[in-house]
C-alpha cells in the first residue's frame, strides 16, 4: 500500500503533521460540498438538478472505501447496501412527485442492531446472528424509506449493544471490528452507536440511526462532536431492533445539526402496533422543524446540574462560557440545581436491565427462524465455542448474568422496576424541574473521549445521560466545542414528552455558539506546543538567566 503524503496542518493553534488524505475532507467528487451539507443544502442541490440521489449514494460509497475501509480506517460502516444505488434510482424518478419529502433521496445508515428485510444482515455485531437475513423491517427502517430516504447500509457498534460484559470495549465487534474516533484515531468513539455517529462526523453518510439503553445515542454523539436525540422511551417504535430492556431502549436520530436530527425524529416518531409501548406516541408525535427557533432561549428556566460533571477544568471552562451563551440569549440559568436520589439506583437497574434482557433477546431471536440460535442459552454457547474469533478481548459475564435471572414475575425484578421506575422520572428528574420551576436540565454530556485500551476495556468517565436514559425520559446532545482535538457536547434533558421544548433550546444553543468542526483524522493527541510528545516535557532548551541591567 502506498504511504500516504504528510503535510503540516493548523489545528487548534498547534502545527500537527497529519497523513495528506485527511485534506480532501468536505468535497465531493463532482467539486459540489456534499460530504458535510444539510439535508436541506442537498435538498436545494437536487432540485436544481446540481445532485441527484444515484450521484450522491456514489459519491458517499466512494468515500467509505477511501476513508473508512481505507486510510484513516475509521471502520465505521459494517455493510454496505447491494441496493443502494437501485434505491437512488427509483428516488431520482420519483423526486418531482415528492417536493416537499425533506428526506426523498438522503441515505442514511442504521446500526446494525436494526432489522432491514432486505440482503443486509442484522448481526447487533455477533457472528452468532449472521445466517438468513431479518424477515421484514423494522419500523425505523419501514419509516425511513416511506419518508423517501436511500438506507445506504449498517453501521458498527459495540457488540450486542455494549451488553456482553463490563470489561468491552466500545466500538469493537467480532463481525466488524474496532470503530475509531475521527478526531483522534487513537481516541474511543464510544458505544454503542460508535459507527453511527463516526459516520456521520467523517462525513461517509449525512444521518444515521443509533440506539440507546443507557448513553447509547448520547455519548457516541457527544465523542464524535455531532447532534444526538435520545427521544422519550415510547416516541419511536422498537419493533424489529435487538433488545435490552423494554423500559429503556429507544432509537434515535444522529446527524451534524440539530435540523436534520430534528427531520429524522418527524419521520421516526409515532404509534407502532409492533410495540405496545408507542400507545400515545401519536398523541405526541409532530413536525418537531416546527420548534427550530433561534430565539428559543429566552424566557427559559434552565437548571445546571454540576453533580453530573466530572472533575475536568476545560471541561468545566466549557460550561461556564455556555452559561453566558444562554444567559445572554435570555435564558434563566439556576446553577447548582441537585436531581434527588441520583446515586440510589444504579443496582436497580443492573438488575432491571438483566430480568429483561434474557425475555426480551428470546423473543426477539424467535422472530428469526434462519439462525442457528434461539435463546440467550444458545448465545452463550455459541461464544464459547467460537472464542478466538468472539472473545479476543473480554468474555460475556453480563450473558451468564442474564441467563441465571428468573421470570418478570420475580420480586426481584418486579421490586428493583418499581425502585427505578419511581426514583429516576417523578421522584428524580420531575421532582428536580419542579422544585425550581425548570423547563430544561442540563450539563455536560460527559468528559472527552479516553484512550482505546483493548486490553482493559474503556476507562471511567464522568456523564451526564444516566438520569433520562433509566426515565426513559428525551436528552439532546449539542457540539460545545473542543478540549484539546477532542469534542465536548453540552446535553439538555426534560421530562416526558418534552422534545419540543428540548429541541427549541438544543437549536437556539447551536446558533449561538456554531461550535461543530469537522474531523481531521488525527492519528493521536497532539501535544501542547512546546512540549515533547515523547516525554511530555518542555522541549525548550535550558537557557542561563540573564542579570537585570545595571542600576535595575
Amino acid at each position: 500500500m502506498r504511504k500516504p503524503s504528510v503535510v503540516g496542518v493548523l489545528v487548534l493553534g498547534i502545527a500537527v503533521a497529519m497523513p495528506g488524505w485527511a485534506l480532501d475532507a468536505g468535497r465531493a467528487s463532482t467539486g459540489a460540498p456534499t460530504f458535510y451539507a444539510t439535508i436541506r443544502e442537498l435538498q436545494q442541490q437536487m432540485a436544481s438538478g446540481k445532485l441527484d440521489s444515484q450521484q450522491l449514494v456514489r459519491d458517499f460509497i466512494r468515500r467509505v472505501d477511501q476513508l473508512d475501509q481505507a486510510g484513516p480506517r475509521v471502520n465505521s460502516v459494517i455493510a454496505l447496501n447491494p441496493d443502494a444505488l437501485s434505491i437512488a434510482k427509483q428516488r431520482d424518478a420519483g423526486h418531482a412527485a415528492h417536493p416537499h419529502a425533506a428526506l426523498w433521496g438522503i441515505p442514511v445508515l442504521l446500526k446494525a442492531n436494526i432489522d432491514t428485510g432486505d440482503k443486509m444482515p442484522t448481526t447487533a455485531g455477533s457472528l452468532a446472528l449472521l445466517g438468513a437475513p431479518a424477515p421484514r423491517d423494522a419500523t425505523v427502517a419501514a419509516k425511513l424509506r416511506a419518508a423517501g430516504a436511500v438506507i445506504l447500509g449498517k453501521a458498527n457498534l459495540s457488540e450486542w449493544a455494549n451488553f456482553r460484559s463490563t470489561r468491552a470495549t466500545s466500538g469493537w465487534s467480532a463481525r466488524g471490528g474496532l470503530t475509531r474516533n475521527p478526531y483522534v484515531l487513537d481516541r474511543s468513539a464510544c458505544g454503542s452507536s460508535s459507527g453511527s455517529a463516526a459516520a456521520v462526523a467523517a462525513g461517509f453518510v449525512t444521518v444515521a440511526i443509533g440506539t440507546e439503553t443507557n448513553g447509547s445515542v448520547i455519548c457516541p454523539s457527544a465523542a464524535n462532536g455531532v447532534v444526538g436525540i435520545k427521544p422519550t422511551v415510547g416516541l419511536v417504535s422498537r419493533a424489529g431492533i435487538v433488545p435490552i430492556s423494554s423500559t429503556q431502549d429507544t432509537a434515535g436520530p444522529i446527524a451534524r445539526d440539530v435540523r436534520d436530527a430534528a427531520i429524522v425524529l418527524t419521520a421516526l416518531a409515532g404509534s407502532d402496533p409492533r410495540d405496545p409501548a408507542t400507545k400515545y406516541a401519536d398523541a405526541h408525535a409532530t413536525d418537531y422543524t416546527k420548534f427550530l427557533d433561534p430565539n428559543a432561549l429566552k424566557g427559559k428556566r434552565i437548571g445546571v446540574v454540576r453533580e453530573l460533571a466530572g472533575n475536568n477544568p476545560d471541561v468545566d471552562r466549557l460550561l461556564t462560557e455556555s452559561i453566558k451563551v444562554l444567559r445572554a440569549h435570555g435564558a434563566t440559568v439556576v446553577d447548582h440545581v441537585r436531581i434527588p436520589h441520583l446515586h440510589e439506583y444504579g443496582k436497580a437497574e443492573s438488575t432491571v436491565l438483566r430480568y429483561q434482557f434474557k425475555h426480551d433477546i428470546d423473543a426477539y431471536l424467535a422472530t428469526r427462524k434462519g439462525l442457528a440460535v434461539h435463546s440467550l442459552a444458545d448465545l452463550i454457547t455459541f461464544d464459547k465455542a467460537h472464542a478466538a474469533e468472539e472473545m479476543p478481548w473480554f468474555g460475556q459475564e453480563l450473558f451468564t448474568d442474564a441467563e441465571a435471572k428468573g421470570p418478570l414475575t420475580d420480586k426481584t425484578y418486579t421490586d428493583a422496576l418499581r425502585k427505578l421506575q419511581t426514583l429516576a422520572g417523578p421522584e428524580g428528574i420531575d421532582a428536580a424541574m419542579h422544585s425550581q420551576h425548570l423547563d430544561v436540565l442540563m450539563a455536560p454530556a460527559q468528559d472527552p473521549s479516553w484512550r482505546i485500551d483493548l486490553a482493559n476495556g474503556d476507562a471511567g468517565s464522568a456523564s451526564a445521560y444516566g438520569p433520562a436514559a433509566v426515565a426513559g425520559y428525551p436528552s439532546i446532545t449539542v457540539p460545545a466545542g473542543f478540549v484539546h482535538a477532542l469534542p465536548v457536547g453540552m446535553l439538555f434533558f426534560g421530562g416526558k414528552w418534552s422534545e419540543p421544548t428540548l429541541i427549541g433550546v438544543a437549536y437556539a444553543y447551536e446558533q449561538a455558539t456554531h461550535a461543530l468542526r469537522h474531523p481531521r483524522f488525527l492519528t493521536t493527541l497532539p501535544a501542547p506546543k512546546g512540549i515533547d510528545p515523547h516525554t511530555q516535557k518542555s522541549s525548550a532548551s535550558a537557557q542561563p538567566v540573564k542579570p537585570p541591567p545595571s542600576g535595575g
